[in-house]
């Protein structure tokens, strides 16, 4: 049903476009008790089997949604209506911005993937920080918080403007990201070198105790697939010396590696951060990489390319105690959530492993990956 509805209305439509609408649709069922009431108990049923536990935080299961689709704050009940274990909002940015001009966002359908160079279009972070403080929340809900670069201000300034956000959204974060691998703001990516992420993380973190001295804000840092295995490594060793939380793999790529040249030519060659299908490889393999360099001492999360309870068993046994997915979602729909959920349990049911727990990074441990 749903794939003949995208098929007649959604790809009829600018891509933004539709995402707005079908946003503000989720929005409101959120908003009617009855009816987001029957739509939970639809497409979010609980499987016990499935309950995590990741960077002291208990969740219904361990598949969230990525960041990107709720930038501001403003439907966090809706996306835990459809299934979504954990929500994770943003990017946010230490001061309001409108992005890069449209258009902005692209469909490559034939690839099951998106193109977007939205450029962190949001209200800013004292703004989603008051949206958060006023929120009465209508379900159990973690919500992560992903911080960026505000566009206009100087890379020499960027720890500035990171340490302004996480003061400012750590009071309302269950965790925080440090987003420094999205290739739509310049010079983003230049921060993940350690030179330059070392001391960004060590002023969040501080700005998070700072603003939250009652309790520890998990901390986490969100990585490119593009890096070169080194500098894997290299984030790797430092998250683990820094006491990082978790390391969130990955982002969009700016490689079109993955197309199969099915896509028209002219889509494929927009610039911006390519999702979906094609990047599932190459993400997989960063996870590998990072679970067989840190092992258990920090929490993964597996992103980039997810798009069915197959993938999402996958990213655990190379390691990732959480799964998040967004470009799916546009392509499957709102019963993504229920068939990712009941494929996973099924899987752990047929599976040696008795808790999703024990399964976490089996695949690692038994080809004895080591770098």
């Amino acid at each position: 049903m749903y794939e003949l509805f995208f098929r007649l209305i959604f790809r009829r439509m600018d891509p933004e476009a539709a995402h707005h609408l079908a946003f503000r649709w989720i929005r409101l069922a959120a908003r009617v008790p009855v009816l987001r009431t029957f739509l939970a108990a639809a497409l979010a049923p609980r499987h016990k089997e499935l309950r995590t536990e990741a960077f002291g935080l208990r969740m219904h299961g361990p598949f969230g949604l990525a960041a990107g689709f709720d930038k501001n704050a403003v439907a966090i009940d809706g996306m835990t209506m459809l299934g979504f274990d954990h929500v994770e909002i943003g990017t946010v940015t230490g001061e309001p911005q409108p992005g890069n001009p449209p258009k902005r966002l692209f469909r490559l359908v034939p690839d099951r993937a998106l193109i977007n160079r939205m450029g962190f279009n949001n209200d800013g972070s004292l703004a989603v920080a008051a949206r958060l403080a006023a929120r009465t929340p209508v379900f159990r809900a973690v919500v992560g918080v992903n911080i960026g670069k505000t566009k206009a201000v100087p890379e020499a300034e960027a720890v500035g403007d990171y340490v302004k956000s996480a003061e400012r959204l750590a009071p309302y974060a269950d965790y925080l990201v440090v987003n420094v691998s999205s290739p739509n703001t310049p010079g983003l990516r230049d921060l993940q070198a350690t030179e330059a992420l070392r001391p960004l993380l060590t002023a969040v973190r501080e700005a998070a105790d700072r603003s939250v001295p009652a309790r520890r804000v998990p901390l986490l840092v969100k990585i490119a697939p593009d890096l070169a295995d080194e500098d894997v490594d290299a984030v790797a060793d430092l998250a683990v010396e820094l006491g990082l939380d978790g390391i969130i793999a990955t982002n969009t790529t700016i490689a079109r590696d993955g197309l199969g040249l099915r896509s028209e030519a002219a889509l494929v060659q927009e610039t911006g951060g390519l999702s979906g299908a094609p990047l599932k490889a190459r993400s997989l393999a960063v996870l590998r990489r990072l679970y067989a360099r840190v092992g258990d001492r920090i929490t993964l999360v597996g992103v980039g390319g997810v798009e069915s309870a197959e993938d999402a068993w996958q990213r655990i046994l190379a390691g990732a105690t959480l799964v998040q997915g967004y470009s799916a979602f546009i392509y499957e729909g709102p019963f993504w959530g229920r068939a990712i959920h009941k494929g996973l349990a099924a899987r752990l049911r047929n599976s040696p492993y008795a808790t999703l727990a024990d399964a976490v990074g089996a695949d690692v441990k038994k080809a004895g990956e080591s770098v």
